[in-house]
């Protein structure tokens, strides 16, 4: 299941879908906006994208992931929007027979949605705005799996 969306995001809903499924393992990754960067305190994140092209991009690493890492099931939802400290941005759950592939899954999926999906993220600050750029290390991460 994948959902882009503006509202905050039910964890603990999310968490019992994946339990319905009577499997060996569910992990799952929630990523919440940090208070802080290399310059200082942030306000914000405000993140765009182009609703089409988001949810096809996340939808073929979800497949990708569930073929490789024989998952039963998987959860991806992401904000958009502006997004303050504190609050979730997006949530990974995955669900397998084994932990390993549930956990190599997840990780491979938070990965990809740093580096590669289409979102475009800035961080506000008091009078400035900062696009937020990849790393290179995660980017290598991404090439080793996909």
């Amino acid at each position: 299941m994948i959902k882009v969306q503006k509202q905050r995001i039910n964890v603990s809903e999310q968490n019992r879908n994946l339990l319905k499924k009577r499997i060996g393992a569910v992990v799952n990754f929630i990523g919440v906006a940090r208070p802080l960067n290399n310059s200082g305190k942030i306000k914000y994140i405000e993140i765009e994208h182009y609703p089409k092209m988001t949810e096809k991009k996340i939808k073929e690493i979800e497949v990708f992931a569930s073929k490789k890492w024989k998952l039963n099931h998987c959860i991806i939802i992401h904000r958009y929007g502006k997004i303050k400290p504190g609050e979730n941005i997006v949530y990974v759950g995955t669900a397998a027979q084994h932990r390993n592939n549930a956990f190599k899954a997840c990780e491979f999926i938070i990965d990809y949605l740093k580096v590669k999906a289409p979102f475009w993220k800035i961080e506000q600050q008091n009078n400035k705005k900062t696009y937020v750029k990849s790393k290179k290390k995660d980017e290598k991460k991404i090439k080793v799996n996909y």
